[in-house]
């Protein structure tokens, strides 16, 4: 029996998810960084914090259009389709590959509750609490895969909008409008509900376009243009809508929930779309920031966590939550992404795993891996 617990070779490696985990690793800052370094609202709300100047009312809305949900989306794709690589190199490879996952993924939910008691933001822990579901599901066809993640990603948005009619401004509390008062039962339910089958929906969905080979970069360059077009043609619309709500009630808190739902409607077009862009750039004759980004999504959990650490420490114990506007935390973000992008790399010449992915696997086949090269 091959040992699964060899590592990955650089032949068997897919590069198209590396590139595409790379950005969304990085890209995932651009939405946590607003929690490091603002008060828990200002996340939701553009106008309770860090925006000052017109810079800071830019970079949000763009931020809001472009970025908000769409890169988590991407990291749940991605996550999806790790859990359908894991598991089927497991079980070609003789192991019980439900059993290991599974065990896997109790690791990863033990890192995300290590992760959650620094930072309310985690999501290892709801991924590792999906997993179950994902390796129920991860044989179904890429059809049925696309339609059950598309109802989670509607149940998402019938929550809020319901929820929204039966609350009042005081209800929401930290989620929108004073981090000194905690949400009512009905705010934190929807809270959840959007947060868990959004990424859900996303996982699903990220399962399926692995199961029709899109996701892996395999189908022609044309095949990803009409797929960048038709997804982001739906997707940025929905998600200027989204944004204009709010604007034109002036961020009200009548439509903080009911103005997330076109957002939330586009995060999954978006995403897909961005994916497509990635994987056409990723067909192209390999650069240095193409090596350099793929280092860094084969180093994601590491990443992840890492940008954790440099903005909890940064932006929030050094420099002090909401002392900074949301122009000044984007140098922030780009300067984390000049630090990944340059460590990955080297770091990866060298070893056969970032830190905390060793740790890890260490710990999911219960003895040490080597780790040099």
């Amino acid at each position: 029996m091959t040992d699964t617990a060899t590592p990955i070779t650089r032949s068997e490696r897919i590069t198209n998810l590396d590139t595409v985990r790379g950005i969304a690793t990085l890209g995932i800052l651009v939405m946590n960084a607003v929690s490091f370094g603002l008060p828990q609202p200002a996340y939701f709300n553009l106008d309770y914090a860090g925006s000052d100047t017109a810079l800071d009312w830019i970079v949000g809305v763009l931020g809001e259009v472009f970025v908000d949900q769409k890169t988590m989306a991407m990291f749940s794709m991605l996550f999806g389709a790790g859990i359908v690589v894991f598991a089927d190199r497991a079980a070609a490879k003789g192991r019980r590959a439900n059993w290991l996952s599974l065990w896997r993924n109790t690791l990863l939910l033990g890192i995300g509750l290590v992760h959650a008691a620094f930072w309310f933001g985690d999501v290892l822990m709801l991924y590792a609490i999906c997993s179950p579901v994902l390796l129920l599901l991860r044989t179904r066809s890429a059809r049925t895969l696309f339609i059950i993640g598309g109802v989670c990603l509607a149940l998402s948005a019938l929550t809020m909008a319901a929820i929204q009619a039966e609350i009042e401004a005081g209800d929401l509390g930290d989620y929108w409008t004073d981090e000194n008062v905690e949400q009512s039962e009905d705010v934190q339910f929807a809270f959840i509900a959007d947060f868990g089958m959004r990424a859900l929906g996303a996982m699903l969905i990220g399962v399926g376009l692995f199961r029709a080979d899109i996701i892996q970069g395999r189908r022609p360059a044309e095949f990803y243009r009409r797929l960048a077009a038709w997804s982001l043609g739906i997707g940025v619309p929905l998600s200027i809508l989204g944004v204009a709500i709010h604007l034109a009630n002036d961020w009200n808190p009548d439509v903080a929930l009911v103005g997330a739902v076109p957002n939330i409607l586009a995060t999954v077009p978006m995403a897909i779309g961005y994916i497509a862009l990635i994987t056409l750039w990723n067909q192209r004759d390999d650069t240095r920031l193409h090596e350099r980004v793929r280092a860094v999504g084969r180093m994601a959990l590491t990443n992840y966590l890492t940008q954790t650490i440099m903005g909890l420490t940064i932006l929030g114990a050094m420099i002090g939550v909401g002392e900074l506007g949301r122009a000044e935390i984007l140098v922030f973000i780009l300067i984390v992404w000049a630090v990944q992008l340059a460590w990955s790399e080297p770091w990866l010449e060298r070893f056969h795993f970032g830190p905390f992915e060793w740790l890890w696997r260490a710990a999911t086949y219960r003895k040490l891996q080597p780790i040099r090269r």
